[in-house]
Parts: C-alpha cells; structure tokens; sequence
C-alpha cells in the first residue's frame, strides 16, 4: 500500500466529512466546526500554511553533509526526527466514524513507535477516548506516549494526571487553547481559561506526581514567558489547527519572537500547516526543537492505519533528510543556528 492507496481508502472511508485534499490548506473545509475545518472564516488554518510558504530556503551545495543527522532528544523522548504525531480525538464526531476511537489511537500510537516517533493522546469528551490513549501508552511503556490534558477544574485535572502516571507517561501537555474548541461546548463539557496562579498550580501538580510538562497554545511572547515564570518544562506553539479563534496569525510568523523571549529556558514545539519534510526544516531553523503535525496523520492513519502512519512518517523522514542535504545543514540541533544561512532573505 502506497500514500496515494492510502488518502483514496481515506476519501471513500471519510466521505462528507473531510475531502482528503491534495494539500491540507483548509480551503474548502472553511467553518466546518465540527469537522475538519477551521473556525469561522477558515483564516487561521490557512494563515498557517500561507506562513509556513513565505519561508524560503536558501539551496546551498558546496559542503560535505552527506549524511545529516536527524535523531534528536526532547525531554526524555529519543526521536528518530524532531517530530510528533499531533493529538486528535473525536474521530466518530469529527471524520464519520470511519474507525472506532480505539482502532485510531492504537494505529497512530503504534505506527508512530514503529517509525521512532511519539504520538500525542487526546484528552476528550467521553472520557473513552483518552482512555484509549493511555492504554497504547501502557502497552508501549508509556515513555512513547504524550498525553494532553484541558484545562479543566483543579480536581479533573489532578484526577487525570494520575491517569497519565498510572499508564507510565512521563510527559503530559495541557492544551490551554482547547478552552475555544466549539465541540466541548456542545458536549456540555467547556474548558476554561487559567491566570498566572492557576497556571502555576496546573504545573506544580504535574510536577508533584513526577511528570514534566508542556502547555499548548502559545502565540505570544508574553504567554510565553508566564508559561515559563509558570515552571512548565516545554510550550508548543500552536493556534489549535485554527479551530478556535479567526483571524490569527500562523505558528511560523509568531514562532520567532517566542523564540527569541525563551530561548534556552524551555522546550520549543511548533504545530501548524506542516505538511512536508521541508516544513519541518523550516521551522527548526525559526527556532523550534521539535514539530507536530495533526490533520495528515488523521488522513493516513484512518486510510491506512498502523502502517499508513509509518509510512508517512518515513516520506517526511526522507524529504526532510534531502532538505538538509540540499541546504547544508548537518544536524537538526544545529538548525537555529544556521539560520542566516539557511533561510532566504531578500535584503541579504
């Protein structure tokens, strides 16, 4: 089985759901929330990919990095390449019911263990989904596994860190951007927003039961650095997919000034738009130690399951690889530093 076998079973299996575009740019799925789609006006899904484009690399040959090294480490996770399954739940709500909540997580937990990867859980309404998650991260050891966790009250919070524990994680993520997902809210089950002290309380518990911790949903500088005077271990920059607000800005035009205010304090991920091994080049060279990608892996992991998301790992693997090749950068970690080099500029 091919990508291509792979997205066609996925079309069929997802049909009036989600088209399985030749690009996931959120064109077509503009306000199909629920759905795939992006929030109101679609802005913010597709700001990320138009972000992403408007980085241009420069093709740089004469050098001797034939063989780029892309295994990477990130708090405690030993990856393959700086990269993580994004964590995508609902999939009977939001792509059909193609396959159970079950079936999914197991296909991108495992297929992403196989490929040297982690996967990211969700934390959704029912309480199954997450469940199913954490019984991939329990019969994988936990340590390839990340789950995430909403900002829910204290206690639910609590309750579910010791879920994380319980399955053997070591790192759990709170998505504080989830507080504007539109399927909480029709499910009865809103998130809410946390200031500086809850903030710090959500982390001091993490850290209580023995797990590090990342917060999800940063696009400014400043959240950036509350998150950090917060105690968290990481922060992923994300604008959920552009699920939850319209009219924001993509990861990849936000990310170097959280970059620049954080740098060295906490572990940088960036989600939004990356769709290729290119992107992923692009986005450690603007400063992120690590990627995660969502809506694709959904794709491939209904179309083709535990095999269908090794499969397009190992295509980013390989496109990222030549991108290094093709650009002289010999490692992933070195990438930031490159970046005058690597990264066209107009004015240079």
């Amino acid at each position: 089985m091919n990508l291509k076998e792979i997205r066609d079973k996925a079309r069929e299996q997802t049909k009036g759901y989600c088209r399985v575009c030749p690009v996931c740019d959120g064109r077509i799925c503009s306000g199909e929330v629920p759905g795939m789609g992006g929030t109101l006006t679609g802005s913010s899904f597709r700001n990320n990919l138009s972000a992403l484009a408007a980085v241009k690399l420069n093709a740089r040959l004469v050098h001797r990095v034939y063989y780029p090294k892309l295994e990477t480490e990130l708090l405690g996770f030993n990856l393959k390449l700086p990269l993580m399954v994004g964590p995508v739940g609902g999939v009977a709500f939001n792509l059909g019911g193609p396959i159970s909540e079950l079936q999914y997580q197991e296909a991108v937990a495992l297929g992403a263990a196989d490929a040297g990867i982690i996967a990211g859980t969700p934390d959704a309404v029912p309480i199954e989904v997450m469940r199913a998650g954490l019984e991939q991260a329990a019969k994988l050891g936990g340590g390839r596994i990340l789950p995430f966790v909403k900002p829910w009250e204290p206690d639910k919070i609590a309750e579910k860190f010791d879920m994380c524990v319980e399955a053997g994680c070591r790192v759990v993520a709170c998505d504080l951007d989830s507080i504007g997902l539109v399927t909480l809210r029709l499910m009865g089950s809103p998130a809410y927003p946390k200031d500086q002290s809850e903030l710090t309380a959500i982390i001091k518990t993490a850290h209580d039961k023995g797990l590090a911790i990342i917060i999800k949903g940063v696009m400014t500088p400043d959240d950036a650095i509350k998150c950090v005077a917060a105690g968290a271990d990481g922060i992923l920059v994300s604008n959920h997919g552009g699920r939850v607000l319209d009219s924001v800005p993509g990861t990849a035009e936000v990310l170097p000034a959280v970059v620049k205010a954080i740098k060295g304090q906490a572990a940088i991920i960036v989600d939004g738009g990356i769709r290729t091994g290119v992107d992923i080049l692009k986005m450690l060279a603007l400063g992120a130690e690590a990627v995660m990608i969502g809506r694709p892996y959904s794709i491939v992991a209904v179309g083709g399951g535990r095999q269908g998301v090794a499969l397009y790992t190992e295509t980013l693997r390989a496109q990222l690889e030549q991108a290094m090749i093709m650009t002289g950068c010999p490692d992933v970690k070195e990438a930031f530093a490159l970046k005058e080099e690597l990264i066209f500029s107009a004015a240079s």
